[in-house]
Order: C-alpha cells, then structure tokens, then sequence
C-alpha cells in the first residue's frame, strides 16, 4: 500500500516527520509521501530516519495557487532527484507571503473582539503557522466548538475574518515543479469542480495545456462518483493518477494514515511517467 499525500508538524499536521514515517511503518505502507504546504522541512527532517526504515519515503509538497478566480492546490513530487535551488527559493518568497497573511488574520480577528495572537499560532506551526493554527486556537479559547465551524465562521474565504494572501498563478506553479524535475497533481479537486459550471475533463484538458502530469482522484472528500468522473478523465487526457489520506494528524475527524488502501501501482506509474520525460 503507498499513501501519497500526508502532512507534518512541520506545517499544519501534528505528528512530527519521524513519527509520521513510523505510523506509516506500522500501517503497512510500503511507501509514504511527506506534502507539506509550502515547505520541504518534512521530508528534509525525515528523510535520514527514513532511510533505516522498511518504507519507501517520496519527496512531496503541496503548493497553493491560483485558478479561475479561486485557489486551487498542488501536489509535487520529487521521485529521482530533490528539488533544485531554485524551487527552494521559489518556497522562501511564498513563505513570506504567508507571514504577511498571518499578520492580517491575527489582526482582523482581533478586530472582531477575538483574542489570538499571531505569537500563539507561530507557536503551534514549528515555524509554518497557518489557518489550521488559528482555528486549533480558535477552539481552545471557547470562540468555536470545533475545528471545522471555527473555518465556517472565521477563516474560510466567505467568513468574517478571512485575510486573503497573495499566490502563486497556476502556471507558474506547475512550470515550477516541472522545472525541478517533479511531477505535478491536481490535490482533491472535487468541491472545485462541483462549483465551476465546466466538467472535470474541460477543467483537467486546460490544465493539462498548463502542463498538470496528474489529478488525485483517490482522496477522503472524493464520493464514489466523483472518482469514477475523474478516472474516465484522467483516463480519456493520458494523465496520471494520485491519492493519499491527507493525514495530518490524531483527532476524531482525521483519516487514518493509509486509509484509502492504494496500491503500489499508483507510485509505479508515477515514476514511470517521470522517466519518460
């Protein structure tokens, strides 16, 4: 079994990179994929453990960017080489923009009478605070019952106390990865497409012609339908298919690492495109 698509503490999960790498052991995996957003620190951290490890350990990230009006996100994948320089310093300038962001959330929710500080949510991100932060805080100050109303109400794009960041154009992101030897999917793209009024194959065609090598069909928000969609689509362009859990850590509403049971052959067929090019 692989799972291709799991987060750190080192951005917004909550198992650190080596305790990740041995839940994945005691899962079965046979191989894991550390997608931080934003940020390599994960796999760079684990990656040295790993190698003592029965687990083959992929070289991800998960990358936001712009699309349609909307944010859309990105899956990269490192199979033969790591990341080039300048990919790295391509994540250092979204990393400020996050910082920036993160300073007007804390002040836009201050404005709304909620008390949470951009110091206690930096405290809780390993050098990587984002939305799930504020909303982990959100909850532990009674301002929300829960992790998933703290986002409805305050941090989602259509809440009160969202504070938009500046992003990275979906073009730029996918020749990005491309130029760093990776290869590029298109993370949990249902929710999306239900509000486009194109159908997956349209919307997946154009960002093919953007240069996307692959969508992530198998994911915990995908119905049976939704996957079935994506896999004739993904079938009829010649892309590539991925999926993962998502997992970013222990609490009553996460997947299981490893969940979705995926077999080897979606990590065959990545490497097996890589090769190719």
């Amino acid at each position: 079994m692989v799972d291709l698509h799991a987060h750190t503490d080192r951005s917004d999960g909550t198992l650190s990179p080596n305790d990740l790498i041995d839940l994945a052991v005691k899962r079965g995996l046979r191989a894991l994929a550390i997608t931080d957003h934003d940020c390599l620190t994960g796999y760079d951290v684990g990656a040295p453990y790993a190698s003592s490890q029965p687990l083959d350990l992929i070289c991800g990230i998960e990358l936001s960017a712009k699309y349609n009006g909307e944010t859309i996100h990105v899956l990269g994948y490192f199979l033969n080489t790591p990341p080039t320089l300048e990919f790295r310093d391509h994540l250092a300038c979204l990393k400020k923009s996050r910082r920036l962001r993160n300073e007007g959330l804390a002040k836009k929710l201050a404005s709304l009478g909620l008390e949470i500080t951009l110091a206690e949510a930096e405290a809780l991100g390993s050098g990587q605070p984002g939305r799930p932060h504020f909303a982990q805080l959100l909850v532990a100050k009674g301002y929300s019952p829960d992790m998933r109303e703290a986002f409805n109400r305050y941090l989602d794009e259509s809440a009160e106390g969202f504070v938009p960041r500046q992003e990275a154009t979906i073009e730029n992101v996918l020749r990005w990865i491309r130029q760093a030897g990776g290869i590029s999917s298109w993370a949990h793209p249902g929710r999306f497409i239900e509000r486009q009024r194109l159908t997956a194959r349209q919307l997946l065609s154009d960002l093919k012609g953007k240069g996307l090598d692959a969508v992530e069909v198998f994911h915990r928000d995908h119905s049976q339908s939704q996957r079935d969609r994506l896999r004739t689509a993904a079938s009829d362009l010649s892309l590539a298919v991925t999926g993962g859990s998502d997992y970013h850590g222990r609490s009553l509403d996460e997947p299981t690492l490893g969940s979705l049971r995926l077999p080897d052959s979606l990590l065959n067929d990545l490497r097996a495109l890589n090769s190719s090019r």
